[in-house]
């Protein structure tokens, strides 16, 4: 997944604010650790607040150990 295309579903996601739109959120956010890096989860994060939107905090890891 591009980063583009992660910030665009995130936004979309953060605009709805439930709790399924917030189990959405996390699901993106770990594929975009996968590919792309812990640093880009949390550009991610700051970019579109989610830490105030739905609690994600910055430097929260979505990469299960081992996988």
């Amino acid at each position: 997944m591009t980063l583009e295309k992660a910030e665009q579903l995130l936004a979309t996601q953060a605009s709805f604010g439930s709790g399924y739109n917030r189990n959405a959120a996390r699901l993106i956010l770990a594929e975009v650790a996968k590919e792309h890096g812990q640093a880009e989860v949390d550009r991610l994060i700051r970019k579109l607040s989610l830490d105030s939107v739905f609690g994600i905090a910055i430097g929260t890891s979505f990469v299960r150990n081992g996988r």
